[in-house]
């Protein structure tokens, strides 16, 4: 792009000024032919609003990066915006190059970019993106992650291990993010590593609207561990059925063993709730326990499908009556072929919170 290619707006202000400094000028009397052309430039005066509104019009920019498009064409097509344009290109040796096709000086832009798999791919992308961004003079960006990446390391478990949740988040920040949006927190603490503001939205009004109207008979929620149990709670609380508990310990990275389940299933329709499920290995091993206690059914949702490894072939092996997951993270070509897996959409949710934080509204209303 040349220089030639850069257009300069007049702001409101600059245009007060002008007329502020015209006003200022001694007035002359006009007759007859200049009388007619004054009044002339008096009716034609308004259109200096057009370029405000234009403006106006701009305000609201959003754009996304390779990691999931489709989810963002739905936000856009809700909102009723279009897409921002730009260009994003590999060198042969895989860095990246991203190019802002369109002005977005004094804009309110918002960057949707789930940082799932390739993590650390989609993360340099979401980075080199908001230095772009700041660098354009954009008036504030607001970091849309529908999937936080790195979440699960968010405290120091073992000697000499990092928190990367804190990372992430420090370099988000340094980036030039002013805002972020977030979508299930491995963990609500997570909220905390941010020096900037930050909404964290839940996906539990999308799953549970589908549970009520499926009408599964004596449902019990199932929290698969102790560290869920705040969010299967909620979800009880919502769908008015018990809560029980599974009892597991992980023995290794992706490695669990379930130990007992705390609650009463037996002859009940249970659901399994979880934020992510990555191998599947403690969704495979808590539809077993549940059934060997005497449930009838089992159920599972999750928030992000990150799927990774053997997680589709466990769960089409699996006795799991179905799996509903939401598309926060884009489904894999084998998992979108099992019938088991149902994806809903939380673009609607995610809408209206972008259009709350550009209204300047208040987000809380999204969580009921």
């Amino acid at each position: 792009m040349n220089n030639n290619d850069t257009t300069a707006v007049l702001s409101p202000i600059s245009e007060q000024a002008e007329e502020t400094e015209a006003s200022s000028q001694p007035a002359l009397a006009l007759s007859g032919q200049d009388g007619k052309q004054k009044a002339a430039i008096d009716k034609a005066a308004p259109e200096k609003k057009r370029s405000g509104r234009l403006t106006e019009n701009k305000r609201i920019k959003i754009f996304c990066g390779s990691s999931n498009p489709a989810l963002c064409e739905e936000i856009c097509k809700f909102i009723g915006v279009p897409l921002g344009e730009t260009r994003l290109q590999r060198f042969s040796d895989g860095e990246v190059h991203f190019q802002l096709l369109e002005n977005v000086r004094g804009a309110d832009v918002f960057l949707v970019q789930p940082t799932s798999w390739p993590v650390d791919q989609h993360l340099v992308e979401l980075l080199i993106m908001m230095d772009a961004l700041k660098r354009a003079s954009a008036g504030r960006i607001t970091v849309v992650i529908p999937y936080y990446g790195y979440a699960r390391q968010d405290r120091k478990d073992r000697p000499r291990v990092a928190i990367t949740s804190k990372l992430v988040a420090d370099l988000l920040t340094t980036a030039g993010a002013n805002r972020a949006l977030l979508v299930d927190l491995h963990a609500a603490q997570i909220q905390g590593f941010f020096n900037i503001p930050v909404d964290h939205l839940f996906a539990s009004p999308v799953l549970v609207s589908y549970f009520r109207e499926l009408g599964l008979p004596n449902l019990t929620v199932v929290s698969p561990d102790a560290g869920g149990v705040e969010r299967a709670r909620f979800f009880a609380k919502k769908l008015d059925v018990p809560l029980a508990i599974v009892d597991k310990r992980r023995t290794d990275i992706n490695v669990t063993e379930v130990m007992n389940v705390i609650g009463d299933v037996k002859g009940r329709t249970c659901l399994i709730l979880d934020d992510i499920i990555d191998t599947a290995g403690t969704l495979v091993k808590t539809v077993d326990a549940l059934l060997a206690e005497g449930a009838e059914k089992v159920y599972a949702c999750a928030t992000h499908p990150v799927l990774s490894g053997p997680a589709v072939e466990r769960i089409a092996n699996s006795r799991l009556e179905q799996l509903i997951v939401t598309n926060t993270i884009p489904l894999r070509e084998d998992a979108a072929r099992v019938e088991k897996i149902k994806v809903l959409s939380i673009a609607g949710l995610l809408g209206r919170a972008i259009e709350s934080i550009h209204m300047e509204t208040s987000v809380s209303t999204l969580f009921n």
